[in-house]
């Protein structure tokens, strides 16, 4: 099927028909949770519960509340749990029915992992030591290469724990000598926890749990799994060591498992995704989990409006799941431990996942991390109106086939969007500000790799082409290094590949300033050499006719051509008209009438 075609049935499904042509970008928000007060839901049987609720209480009534793991143990499929107001500190609640979580009215309920820690010794001068028997050692994953990256991450950056000191996230240490003010250590042998900074008048708190909620698969509270996902409501979960919620597959997993191996090997998508399927998340906050915010695994998983933050590897991990959406949510800030040779990402849609739409978000402040990553035998990706900026890579697209990118807006990234060893990458109406837009590819195969079966789920290495580029604006100041665009690849492949990455290259506008150098990086079968530079689209369509014909090249800044790119206003300040069209659907392709993924302010004046 026609990947626009395809593009546009999926976003019926999704409700996108709905859509006015003038909201056919990044909306502007509002992004993360909304503040509201929730009415009664409309379930089987309602539980109440607080955090001084007593698990003897049958919570049948606001008045006389249970615990939270009180009446997880009781509740069925179609029942609900009001929270009421402040702060849970629990964890390692497990069920397995399709329910609903939520605040009572517009009450503010906190999951934490962490126990106060009251009870300290001075050791030495700037020295505190604490008994502490909740402990979470751990160890890299049996990929992660040490020799390698052991000089940038030492290996107690792999264990679990967590402390924070009034709030504030402290960093791990290797020894006693090693710490500082900003830092813990762990004697995991003795069962002590070691601070730098005096206890006195300050709230210690250090992870007592390493999970909050988990759907398990599995029979429990004497019950069987029903499938169905929960639906979870304005609440936040915070300071767990390892993830706040997972949603379990066919199997369990443990820390120091792969997470990614289910399925393993090339799979037929009706056989997995369909043990726990239509979770949401919805106004929920999930921040400072020592690794994830959550594993997800089913179909029909829908996050919204939710703010996922300071994870210390990837914010959300999806994992065999199809037809997923998540919409305008906040994604920032993770990868804090900096754990280097761990290919991490804000958020990472991995192993076989179809038609996995990440619409109107915002993806910031991942600058030592990737922003969202589809790696490994991904089909039918959407991703469109989405805001990014400050990442390695805004959107990355690996061992893949079928990806829809548009009317998104990439500021300030290493690359925009990297296409590695994929096919049939669609890219059109994106506006790319000092963010290079990438496709790569490489003789990686399913041969002698280092992840096993990981490219055989995706287009073999004489597969990886079909891509499309059109009407996207590209920009860069005088701090941009390196081409607008990359199209390249190992140099071996040049004499072996007779078809180039890109089946399409065409209207597309790239501003920059006049003397900087270059335009784009080009890899065709016929390049000599293998990757050459590109200063000027007469040379580009000199040499291969069939791309740019309707190119342009504007020497400025993007000063010359957005109204306030210093302001992060990137509309533009004058129409330029695209010279191109799109089989796009109808409510999208009305909306585009300019480059790249913003009206011109005339267009918004004129409206």
């Amino acid at each position: 099927m026609n990947i626009w075609l395809r593009f546009g049935l999926i976003v019926m499904t999704f409700g996108l028909s709905s859509v006015t042509p003038v909201k056919a970008q990044f909306s502007g928000g509002p992004y993360g949770p909304i503040s509201k007060s929730y009415a009664q839901p409309n379930a089987k049987t309602i539980y109440y519960v607080s955090p001084e609720g007593q698990p003897r209480a049958d919570g049948l009534t606001l008045d006389n509340p249970t615990s939270l793991s009180s009446a997880i143990s009781k509740v069925t499929s179609g029942d609900a749990i009001v929270l009421r107001g402040g702060t849970y500190r629990t964890g390692n609640l497990i069920l397995n029915q399709g329910i609903t979580l939520q605040p009572y009215k517009d009450e503010k309920p906190i999951l934490k992992g962490t126990q106060v820690a009251s009870t300290w010794e001075q050791k030495q001068d700037n020295v505190w030591v604490t008994n502490w028997k909740t402990l979470f050692p751990s160890k890299p994953m049996f990929w992660w290469r040490q020799e390698r990256h052991i000089d940038k991450t030492p290996l107690h950056r792999f264990n679990n724990d967590m402390v924070f000191i009034d709030g504030e996230f402290l960093q791990s240490a290797g020894s006693i000598e090693e710490l500082t003010p900003n830092t813990f250590f762990v004697d995991y042998e003795k069962q002590q926890v070691y601070i730098g900074t005096d206890p006195n008048s300050k709230l210690i708190e250090i992870t007592a749990y390493d999970t909050a909620l988990l759907r398990t698969s599995n029979d429990v509270h004497n019950k069987r799994s029903d499938k169905i996902g929960p639906k979870i409501y304005g609440v936040t979960f915070t300071q767990y060591a390892w993830r706040a919620i997972g949603i379990e597959g066919k199997r369990t997993f443990l820390p120091e498992d792969e997470p990614v191996d289910e399925p393993v090997g090339v799979a037929d998508p009706l056989t997995y995704g369909k043990e726990v399927i239509n979770t949401l998340l919805e106004n929920v906050t999930i921040t400072y989990c020592s690794r994830v915010a959550g594993y997800f695994r089913g179909d029909g998983l829908i996050i919204r409006h939710s703010l996922i933050s300071d994870t210390s590897t990837e914010g959300i991990y999806i994992i065999g799941s199809s037809d997923v959406l998540l919409e305008k949510n906040i994604i920032q800030r993770n990868d804090i431990e900096n754990i280097t040779g761990y290919y991490v990402s804000a958020v990472k849609i991995i192993n076989q996942t179809y038609r996995v739409t990440v619409r109107d978000n915002l993806i910031i402040n991942h600058p030592t991390s990737k922003g969202v990553w589809y790696d490994v035998g991904n089909r039918e990706g959407l991703f469109i109106d989405n805001y990014v900026e400050n990442t390695q890579a805004g959107l990355s697209f690996e061992i893949s086939d079928g990806i829809t990118a548009v009317g998104n807006v990439f500021v300030n990234n290493d690359l925009s969007v990297w296409v590695l060893n994929s096919a049939n990458a669609n890219i059109a109406h994106n506006t790319f500000v000092n963010s290079t837009l990438r496709f790569t590819r490489t003789a990686r195969s399913a041969t002698d790799d280092h992840f096993g079966w990981h490219p055989e789920t995706g287009p073999d290495v004489f597969e990886r082409d079909g891509h499309t580029v059109k009407s996207n604006l590209l920009t860069a100041d005088e701090q941009h290094h390196g081409p607008l665009l990359s199209v390249d690849q190992e140099d071996a492949l040049c004499a072996q590949y007779k078809k180039a990455q890109l089946a399409e290259l065409d209207g597309n506008a790239y501003v920059k300033p006049e003397n900087q150098q270059p335009l784009i990086t080009l890899s065709t079968s016929s390049s000599e050499p293998c990757n050459r530079e590109i200063n000027t689209l007469d040379k580009l369509q000199d040499s291969t006719a069939q791309y740019e014909t309707n190119g342009q090249l504007i020497n400025g800044h993007p000063r010359t051509v957005f109204v306030s790119p210093d302001l992060k206003r990137f509309e533009l300040q004058r129409h330029i008209s695209k010279k191109v069209n799109l089989v796009l659907p109808e409510k999208v392709t009305n909306a585009f009438e300019n480059i790249g993924a913003l009206p011109s302010a005339s267009d918004n004046q004129s409206r």
